[in-house]
């Protein structure tokens, strides 16, 4: 099968097993960075495959040497900063997030390569990781000003626990295969150069087993971890944490700083 491709090739798809559908970030050149189109392609080709009886488990990875190293904000002019930053991370990430989160068929990120930020963010959403022993993984909010979305922090405590998010989200460090291993972050750890065959591997053997009860499973584990949630109040208190931290002269200095390569001098404010 020849690959399809969407929004002008950032996204490939392609079937590397019976009943197995894979999408490939294909922006290499930047490092899968995730932007607009490529978000927007995501959501809109899990839309499609949600009705496709013959899909049964999806695999998502990346092109080249990297998974994805997150939001490309990279490009938004100072002047517009806030408000733009904040919508591509309000609206066609979460949009994809949910579309992944809510599939009915189970879905596995391969984690090929570094996956930073909502690139990693991404991979947790996938059911099942499957992750090279040479990728590193990171979440540099601490680094860039930013504080991260409530939902975004929930599937982290959810996968690794309260310890672990304090880590990697209060240290800012990339960690490695190993200690995602050990953490519960990823679920399999391939050879470098083995991630594709054993994602496929393993999608094969899922899509292979009985329909119903692969759908029933996933869904009736979702909903069990689903439950209890924030209050609405606490919800809101939350995202105006986080708007506020887009507003803050410490994030535009953390963004400048990281794309300078220096030390950032952060201001408190």
């Amino acid at each position: 099968m020849s690959a399809e491709e969407l929004a002008g090739g950032k996204l490939l798809i392609d079937s590397p097993a019976e009943s197995v559908v894979r999408l490939t970030l294909n922006r290499p050149d930047a490092r899968n960075a995730l932007d607009h189109d490529l978000l927007d392609a995501i959501t809109g080709k899990l839309g499609e495959l949600a009705s496709d009886d013959q899909t049964r488990c999806l695999i998502l990875t990346g092109a080249g040497k990297t998974f994805s190293a997150g939001y490309d904000i990279s490009g938004i002019p100072a002047d517009n900063f806030e408000t733009d930053a904040e919508a591509l991370v309000a609206h066609p990430f979460t949009a994809a997030l949910e579309s992944i989160a809510e599939h009915r068929w189970p879905t596995i990120a391969a984690i090929n390569g570094h996956a930073l930020g909502g690139g990693l963010e991404l991979a947790l959403t996938c059911d099942l990781r499957v992750c090279s022993a040479e990728a590193r993984l990171g979440m540099p909010p601490a680094k860039l000003g930013l504080v991260y979305g409530h939902t975004g922090l929930q599937r982290f405590v959810d996968a690794i626990g309260i310890p672990a998010t304090k880590e990697l989200f209060l240290t800012g460090r990339t960690v490695d295969a190993k200690w995602a291993e050990r953490t519960g972050l990823i679920n399999y750890l391939a050879p470098d150069g083995g991630v594709a065959d054993l994602a496929t591997e393993v999608a094969t053997e899922i899509a292979g087993n009985a329909p119903l009860s692969v759908k029933g499973n996933k869904q009736a584990i979702d909903t069990l971890n689903s439950w209890p949630r924030l209050t609405p109040e606490q919800i809101e208190d939350l995202i105006e944490l986080r708007k506020a931290s887009f507003a803050s002269e410490d994030m535009r200095e953390g963004v400048t700083a990281f794309a300078e390569k220096r030390k950032p001098e952060w201001k408190g404010r």
